[in-house]
């Protein structure tokens, strides 16, 4: 079975084609035009989908030395994301299967970050626990089984991932944060400075927040404005080491807590090195194992969204042409199936 999945919900542009398990293209184009504004600017991303969209497509079937026809199955992302992004995705592939006349299954994106481990370790089965970190969520998701999640914790404020993109234009660093943090704080001592690790009780939840730690490294910038630049190696370690011991921390205790003996790592925010580092370290000490997708998948791709539509549509669960793009769309949540068995 061939699937074409394409994925638009923020500003990556991407294509992939999966026959049963197996990875035959995967193309992906990051938007570069939001580095000057800081961030993602929405209308800017839907217009680069527009214009990038039916080249993805092009260079994934031919990559994957197929052709439409070949497809035997189309997926997209309906949700989470910018509703203008993924409305290009959901439309275009609403469109190739109507002409087609096969079916397609739209896909959740945070679904399909869980997904992207299997790609890197087919191995892994459910039961098991899912920290989703990126720029929009930071969750704590049991993963009963396929399909069947249950969210314990998620943030309050801030999404981790949001928080060192926003870190990084207070220092000037440029737009994604993330990579250029990890970077930096390889060269910087990550206990020079202390700022705060929010933490909550017991009866919350395993809860983050990351909205006072962004604040404190402006308080600190605010502070120090004569010398913080001398020290922005120092001030990203340490910005770093207070975001990443609070996931750590709590996946572990959640994952003890649920007697789930491996951790799934899933987002963007997967390919931080500190975090693989103390997530693997610690996790050990409790015989937990540990789950990161490949770096490249890391971000997002159509390949993932191809993973879960592979064990959806195995299942007959296809979507209806009637399917809307949600922006704000729980794991727990699904509209893309009507009723029962959907189908065209």
């Amino acid at each position: 079975m061939k699937i074409l999945a394409i994925e638009t919900s923020c500003d990556e542009t991407s294509a992939a084609v999966i026959e049963n398990k197996k990875i035959l293209s995967s193309k992906i184009s990051s938007q570069t035009v939001h580095s000057k504004f800081g961030g993602v600017v929405p209308e800017l991303a839907s217009r680069n989908h527009l214009r990038l969209i039916d080249l993805m497509v092009n260079e994934a079937l031919e990559e994957a030395e197929c052709i439409l026809n070949d497809i035997d199955a189309f997926a997209v992302t309906y949700g989470p994301g910018l509703v203008g992004a993924l409305l290009v995705g959901l439309n275009y592939i609403k469109g190739i299967a109507v002409s087609t006349g096969k079916p397609f299954i739209g896909i959740n994106h945070i679904e399909g970050h869980i997904f992207s481990n299997f790609l890197e370790h087919p191995e892994l089965e459910a039961p098991f626990l899912a920290l989703v970190v990126s720029g929009g969520h930071t969750q704590l998701v049991i993963v009963k089984k396929l399909f069947d999640y249950k969210i314990i914790g998620q943030t309050r404020d801030d999404a981790v991932g949001e928080a060192f993109d926003k870190v990084a234009k207070l220092l000037g660093l440029g737009y994604p944060g993330g990579p250029v943090i990890d970077k930096l704080s390889k060269e910087g001592d990550g206990k020079k400075i202390k700022f705060p690790r929010p933490s909550f009780k017991k009866d919350a939840g395993f809860e983050f927040s990351y909205s006072g730690l962004k604040t404190a490294v402006l308080n600190y910038i605010k502070n120090n404005t004569a010398t913080y630049k001398d020290e922005i190696n120092d001030i990203c370690a340490s910005f770093q080491e207070a975001a990443i011991s609070v996931l750590v921390s709590n996946s572990i205790e959640a994952a003890r807590t649920y007697s789930l003996k491996n951790i799934v790592v899933a987002g963007g925010v997967a390919a931080n090195t500190l975090l693989r580092y103390k997530l693997s370290d610690n996790a050990k000490k409790y015989n937990i194992k540990t789950y990161f997708p490949a770096m490249d998948f890391c971000m997002d791709n159509a390949a993932m969204i191809a993973a879960v539509a592979y064990e959806k549509l195995k299942r007959k669960m296809y979507s209806s042409l009637s399917l809307k793009a949600y922006p704000y769309l729980p794991i727990t949540d699904d509209y893309s199936i009507e009723s029962g068995e959907g189908s065209l």
